[in-house]
């Protein structure tokens, strides 16, 4: 879920549907499953519904966050990592 909140907070502030809108929803599913293969965790059936879950909370926890920050700054950028660690 973690993983996902950087991600939420780039897709809810670019375009729908444009390539950074698609970018920012498939890359963490890449980083997923290169994580679960090598951490040998496997692809049981059951374990998706808390994949899902999380992957659906972190990008709208991510999105509201960003929402927020629009609300009460004038100048946010799609990065997550940039907005908190600016002056």
């Amino acid at each position: 879920m973690i993983l996902n909140i950087p991600f939420g907070y780039w897709r809810s502030n670019v375009r729908k549907f444009s390539v950074q809108w698609m970018l920012a929803i498939h890359i963490p599913v890449i980083i997923v499953i290169i994580l679960r293969v090598l951490v040998e965790v496997g692809f049981v059936w059951y374990s998706f519904v808390f994949l899902v879950t999380a992957f659906f909370v972190g990008q709208a926890i991510g999105a509201t966050i960003n929402k927020h920050k629009h609300k009460h700054k004038s100048n946010v950028t799609s990065c997550l990592i940039m907005d908190v660690f600016r002056k």
